[in-house]
C-alpha cells in the first residue's frame, strides 16, 4: 500500500509545477509513470522528464519523499530558481540528477552530508560560483557531470581515491587555476576538463597502470612537457589540442592498441613525429599549429 506521505508530496510536487492534477487520479501514486515504488510501497525513485509544460522552483515537497533514492529532473526548460535546501534531507539519494533545464544559482555545499550519492549530474543549467569542497566528504561519489555552466573557480580536491572508476564532466565552465595534485591519485575512466581556462602540469593524470579510456583536456592553458609522459594502455581517446604543451611527442603513443582519437593539435610541440604502429590512423589535422613538428601525414619533412 503506498504511503498517503508519499502520495501527498507527489501531489504537492505536481502542484507546485502547474500540473495540479495526478496523470492517473484513480490510481495508486505507485503506478504514474514518473513514479518508482519499492515493494513496500514507498517512493525510490521520481523522474520527470521532457515536460516544457512543467513550470517554476523545484518544490520544497520534494524533501518529503524521504525513500527516494533517485531523481531525475531532465529537460524541464522551464524549471528555474536554485537547487533547494529540501534536497539535503534526502538522505537516502544514490542518484541526483538535475539537468538541461534553467536551473541556476551555486552547486550547494549541502550536498556533501548526503552520503550515499554515487552519480551527480547537474550539467546543462545556468549555475554559477565554486564547486564546492564538501562534495570530496562523499565517500562513493563516482560519477560526476557539471559540464555546461557558468563555474567559476579553481577545481577542489574533491574526488575520492578510493572509488573502482571515476567518471568526472566540468567542460564548457570558465574554471581556473591548476588541476588538483591529488587528481594523480584517482582512478579515472573517463576525464572531461575541456573548454576552461585551467592551468599548470597535468602529466600526473597519464601513467602506464592507469585504466583511463577518454580524456579531453583542450582548448585550455595547460603548460607541461608531453616529452616524458606515459599513455595508458587501454587509452582510446586523447585530446590536449589548443594548449600551451610543449617537449615532442612519445614514441609509445604509436604502440597504444586501443587509441582511436589522439589530437595534440595548436601547441607548441616539436620534434618528429612517431611512425609506425597506430600512427598511420592519425591526419594532419590531429598535429597541425604546433612550432615544429616535423614528419609525415605533415608537410614538413625532418631535417637529416
Amino acid at each position: 500500500m503506498p504511503s498517503p506521505g508519499d502520495k501527498a508530496a507527489l501531489l504537492a510536487i505536481m502542484a507546485a509545477l502547474g500540473q495540479p492534477e495526478p496523470p492517473y487520479p484513480d490510481n495508486f501514486c505507485c503506478d504514474w509513470y514518473y513514479v518508482i515504488c519499492d515493494d513496500i510501497g514507498r517512493v525510490v525513485g521520481l523522474e520527470l522528464f521532457q515536460h516544457a509544460e512543467l513550470t517554476g522552483t523545484i518544490p520544497d515537497a520534494v524533501g518529503d519523499l524521504t525513500h527516494l533514492k533517485d531523481l531525475l529532473l531532465h529537460k524541464l526548460p522551464a524549471l528555474t530558481g536554485p537547487i533547494p535546501p529540501a534536497i539535503g534531507k534526502l538522505t537516502n539519494l544514490t542518484m541526483l540528477r538535475i539537468s538541461w533545464t534553467g536551473v541556476s544559482g551555486p552547486v550547494p555545499s549541502f550536498l556533501g552530508a548526503l552520503k550515499k550519492i554515487t552519480f551527480l549530474d547537474f550539467s546543462f543549467n545556468s549555475l554559477s560560483g565554486a564547486i564546492p569542497a564538501s562534495l570530496g566528504s562523499i565517500p562513493n561519489l563516482s560519477g560526476i557531470n557539471l559540464s555546461r555552466n557558468r563555474l567559476t573557480g579553481a577545481i577542489p580536491s574533491f574526488i575520492s581515491k578510493t572509488a573502482d572508476q571515476v567518471y568526472l564532466w566540468l567542460s564548457h565552465n570558465n574554471l581556473t587555476g591548476p588541476i588538483p595534485a591529488e587528481f594523480a591519485a584517482v582512478n579515472f575512466a573517463h576525464l572531461d576538463l575541456s573548454r576552461n581556462a585551467l592551468t599548470g602540469d597535468v602529466s600526473g593524470l597519464f601513467g602506464g597502470g592507469k585504466e583511463l579510456d577518454y580524456i579531453d583536456l583542450s582548448r585550455n592553458s595547460l603548460n607541461f612537457d608531453l616529452s616524458g609522459v606515459v599513455f595508458p594502455e587501454g587509452v582510446e581517446s586523447v585530446d590536449l589540442s589548443h594548449n600551451a604543451i610543449r617537449g615532442h611527442i612519445p614514441a609509445q603513443v604509436a604502440y597504444v592498441d586501443d587509441l582511436r582519437y589522439f589530437n595534440v593539435s595548436y601547441n607548441r610541440l616539436c620534434g618528429a613525429l612517431p611512425t609506425g604502429g597506430k600512427t598511420p590512423e592519425f591526419d594532419l589535422y590531429d598535429y597541425q599549429h604546433n612550432r615544429c613538428l616535423c614528419g609525415a601525414p605533415l608537410f614538413r619533412p625532418c631535417k637529416k
